[in-house]
C-alpha cells in the first residue's frame, strides 16, 4: 500500500479518524487542534492534511528523527493541526518543527513587489535565479532571519562590486586561490604541514583579527544550527570577507620575510579561504 493509505490505515486503527457526511475526518481535537479536519472529501479525494500525514509517515520510516516543515507567514494556522496529526500518527509533536517564513518582496529599482498568489502577482525561484544568478539569490534568501521580510533588491544583486556582498565574498576566496597559486604546491603543503614552522613573533593586529574571526566558526555553526539560523552563517561569510580583506591589505603572503611568517599567512589565508 501507498504512504497516504499506510497514514489512513495508523490513524484509523488508533481511533483517530471517523466519518461523517461523507467524508473522513481526523481527530486532531484529541492533540490539541481547535476542530476536526477532514483528510478525504466526500467525493473520496484526499485533502492537503491527507498528504500531508502520508509525507510525515514517509519521513519517519526513512528514521528521520527530527522534521522540520516551513511554512509561510500566511499558513501559521496550519502549525497546530500538523502537530496534531503528527501525534495522530503516533509521532511526537514536540519532534516536529514548523518554522514560520515570512515573505520575500522584490525590489527593483524603487518598485517593491508584494507578492499575490489570489492576484496571479507572484514570481517562481526559478525566473528569480534566471535573473540574478543562483549563488546570489541563495545568499540573498538567507541573509535574513526567517521570521523577518527580505527585502531583495535585484540590482544590486546583479551588481559586480563590493556594495553586493554575494560579489565581495567571492572575490575574497577568488583573491585567495590565485594568491596561493602563484606559489607551488609543494610550499603550500609545507606551510600547512602539522610540524610547519610559523614562528612566535608578535601578531600583526590584522592577522589577529582573523585568527579571531576564524576561532568563531565552529560557535557560529553551532548556534546556526541550535537556533535554525541560517543567516548567521551568511553573516559570518561576509565578516570573514571583510576581515580578509584587511589582512591582504595590511599584511604581505607570498614574499614575506622570515620564512615562518609567510608559512603562517599561508595557513592564515588557506584558513579563510575554506
Amino acid at each position: 500500500p501507498s504512504y497516504l493509505d499506510r497514514a489512513l490505515a495508523i490513524v484509523e486503527e488508533g481511533g483517530n479518524s471517523y466519518r461523517s457526511d461523507g467524508a473522513l475526518w481526523l481527530r486532531t481535537t484529541n492533540f490539541g487542534d481547535d476542530k476536526d479536519r477532514v483528510l478525504k472529501r466526500s467525493d473520496g479525494g484526499p485533502t492537503y492534511l491527507a498528504a500531508d500525514l502520508a509525507y510525515l509517515l514517509e519521513k519517519r520510516e526513512r528514521g528521520i528523527e527530527r522534521q522540520l516543515l516551513p511554512v509561510g507567514a500566511d499558513h501559521h494556522g496550519y502549525v497546530a493541526r500538523m502537530k496534531a496529526a503528527f501525534a495522530a500518527l503516533g509521532g511526537d509533536p514536540d519532534r516536529l518543527e514548523m518554522p514560520i517564513l515570512q515573505f520575500v518582496h522584490l525590489i527593483e529599482g524603487s518598485e517593491r513587489a508584494a507578492m499575490s498568489k489570489r492576484r496571479g502577482e507572484f514570481i517562481t525561484l526559478d525566473d528569480l535565479i534566471d535573473e540574478i544568478g543562483v549563488d546570489a539569490t541563495r545568499y540573498f534568501m538567507l541573509q535574513r532571519s526567517h521570521d523577518r521580510t527580505v527585502d531583495l533588491d535585484l540590482d544590486l544583486a546583479k551588481r559586480q562590486d563590493r556594495e553586493n556582498p554575494v560579489y565581495y565574498i567571492q572575490y575574497a576566496h577568488a583573491r585567495i586561490v590565485t594568491m596561493l597559486g602563484k606559489l607551488p604546491a609543494e610550499r603550500v603543503s609545507a606551510a600547512l604541514a602539522p610540524d610547519a614552522d610559523w614562528g612566535d613573533g608578535e601578531l600583526h593586529p590584522a592577522e589577529r583579527a582573523l585568527v579571531k574571526a576564524l576561532a568563531e566558526f565552529p560557535d557560529e555553526v553551532t548556534e546556526a544550527a541550535l537556533r535554525r539560523g541560517p543567516h548567521r552563517i551568511a553573516a559570518y561569510a561576509l565578516g570573514m570577507a571583510q576581515e580578509f580583506t584587511a589582512f591582504y591589505r595590511d599584511c604581505k603572503v607570498v614574499g614575506a620575510s622570515p620564512e615562518s611568517v609567510e608559512s603562517f599567512r599561508i595557513a592564515l589565508s588557506q584558513s579563510a579561504r575554506q
